[in-house]
């Protein structure tokens, strides 16, 4: 009986305690505001968290780009050669560089020939790449792993040891490229220049880059390929579709977004290309193989007119921002359309 006298107590405390609660209004929203506080706290915390995370590497990345990008656009408008170089000296002129440069036929030339350069060298590194990769789809594990390597090694390979094996090749006295065209009967090729001429040199370098970026192109399209269902293809074949209408049908609406992105990239890359156009001839003959980023350092090095080459230099980027920009576009639409 006592114990039943004590649980009707306790129970009758905890009402009374739980009617003071429920009867104090105030205290219930307080104490509801303080959670929605706690909640939006926690919801802020967890939205800004990537941004956090990646706050260190745009850190790093405007540390290590942003100071040479607002160095070299301060150069641009100095004028800046080895008198004031060595005096210490700072000469503003304005936009006079801008100007002397955009009434340079040179420049213009230099432009023209940057973006056929550019245009051939994706072209070929796209359909290059696409075509490897879809060998790679077709090969066994054992040949994939071989054929693999082969594009790693090639790809991981440096560009100034790539350079030098390229000019080794084509070498006019000793190269292989030279004895084994001899061999195969054209024997006027025996000891011939291939950096004599604006094309064969051009063609040196372009089978240089291609062979350097089709590992990357062919990678991304293998990925892409690993994630058309396999019943896709086996739909196509029932229906009797030939090769190149699979192709069409199946392959490229699920590849189109590789492509678009990869030959995103690939423009910036071959844009920007300066080693292997200046390791191979120096931009010559007579400054016939010279792109953008090789004519700038031409006229800002070796030249020492220094705000000018940087000059040169800000307006290749700003070319590059509009034909990005451009097709970024092309990107974010067809991503809306997906």
């Amino acid at each position: 009986m006592a114990v039943d006298a004590e649980r009707v107590q306790t129970r009758s405390s905890g009402g009374q305690q739980s009617a003071a609660v429920s009867a104090d209004p105030a205290e219930h929203r307080n104490r509801g505001r303080r959670r929605r506080r706690a909640d939006d706290g926690r919801g802020v915390l967890g939205r800004s968290t990537p941004y956090l995370l990646l706050l260190p590497a745009i850190v790093a990345t405007v540390g290590l780009l942003g100071y040479p990008l607002l160095k070299n656009l301060l150069l641009s408008f100095q004028n800046l050669n080895m008198r004031q170089l060595i005096q210490h000296l700072t000469e503003w002129n304005g936009v006079d560089n801008f100007r002397e440069v955009l009434s340079s036929p040179d420049f213009w030339h230099t432009t023209l020939r940057s973006l056929v350069f550019t245009v051939a060298n994706v072209a070929l590194i796209m359909v290059g790449g696409t075509l490897v990769g879809l060998l790679l789809n077709k090969l066994g594990k054992r040949m994939r792993l071989l054929l693999s390597i082969g594009l790693i090694l090639a790809w991981a390979m440096p560009i100034v040891a790539s350079t030098t094996v390229f000019t080794w090749l084509f070498d006019s006295q000793y190269g292989v490229v030279n004895w084994f065209l001899d061999k195969l009967g054209w024997h006027s090729m025996a000891e011939y220049n291939w950096m004599s001429t604006q094309f064969t040199t051009f063609t040196v370098i372009t089978l240089l880059i291609v062979w350097g970026s089709i590992p990357f192109v062919a990678f991304n399209m293998y990925a892409g390929l690993t994630t058309i269902p396999k019943e896709l293809y086996e739909a196509a074949a029932m229906d009797g579709a030939t090769a190149r209408r699979t192709f069409s049908q199946v392959t490229f609406p699920v590849l189109k977004p590789f492509f678009l992105s990869t030959t995103f990239l690939e423009v910036i890359w071959v844009f920007k290309c300066f080693t292997q156009v200046f390791a191979i001839n120096g931009g010559g003959p007579e400054g016939t193989t010279q792109t953008l980023p090789v004519y700038a350092y031409v006229v800002g090095i070796s030249n020492q007119h220094y705000g000018m080459g940087a000059a040169i230099s800000v307006l290749t980027i700003l070319m590059l921002v509009a034909l990005m920009a451009y097709y970024f576009r092309i990107i974010v639409k067809q991503e809306d359309e997906l």
